[in-house]
């Protein structure tokens, strides 16, 4: 984990908000094109979010794969950014990455500060993550997995995502429908849960 402390929030404890806490965190949500980064952010943000994105057009055509999201017609090339308070007080602020290899040297930027990260997962197109997985591998940056479930998608036990992806056996790994508040918020109050077990362990 990165050694950043956690900054304020802005607009607490001086005149902001009061329901808002004075400890906040950054967190990542990651994974392949179209696995519903924007979709979870936009779920669980009480604020309007930031989303950066853009039509996909001819050009993307033989690049971006939409093989199992033929009716996506954005992607993102920046980040969308939301944020949520937890019931503990905790603030979070999402930072979700784009999905394309094109748009990967952001990603340093982004990952700058983070507490912890969200590799949002489609079994439809499992290695999409591979990258995700390596990327926070080698930073030593805590993840959980989170299984996006599509309709219509074959479904599979946990165990058998944690084989394929040749995960370490203590990142979790759970199922989730981030179109639904409380199943993207589940998801998020799992990985503070990990990083704060991760902290412990370390030290």
């Amino acid at each position: 984990m990165r050694s950043e402390p956690a900054f304020p929030a802005p607009g607490a404890p001086d005149g902001g908000d009061p329901r808002e806490s004075s400890l906040a965190v950054k967190i990542l949500v990651a994974g392949g094109f179209g696995v519903g980064k924007t979709t979870l952010v936009g779920a669980v943000s009480e604020i309007r979010p930031l989303r950066t994105e853009a039509m996909l057009t001819e050009k993307s055509i033989g690049v971006d794969d939409t093989s199992a999201v033929e009716g996506k017609t954005t992607t993102t090339v920046a980040m969308d950014f939301g944020r949520i308070t937890l019931p503990t007080g905790l603030v979070l602020y999402l930072f979700g990455t784009p999905g394309q290899d094109r748009f990967w040297f952001m990603w340093d930027e982004l990952a700058q500060g983070a507490l912890g990260a969200v590799v949002l997962v489609d079994t439809r197109r499992l290695a999409d993550c591979f990258a995700s997985v390596d990327y926070f591998e080698r930073r030593g940056l805590p993840f959980i997995v989170a299984v996006n479930v599509f309709d219509g998608a074959k479904r599979y036990a946990p165990d058998q995502i944690r084989a394929a992806l040749d995960l370490d056996d203590d990142v979790p790994v759970i199922m989730s429908d981030v179109r639904t508040r409380d199943s993207a918020k589940q998801v998020l109050i799992t990985l503070v849960e990990h990083v704060l077990m991760a902290t412990s362990r370390r030290g």
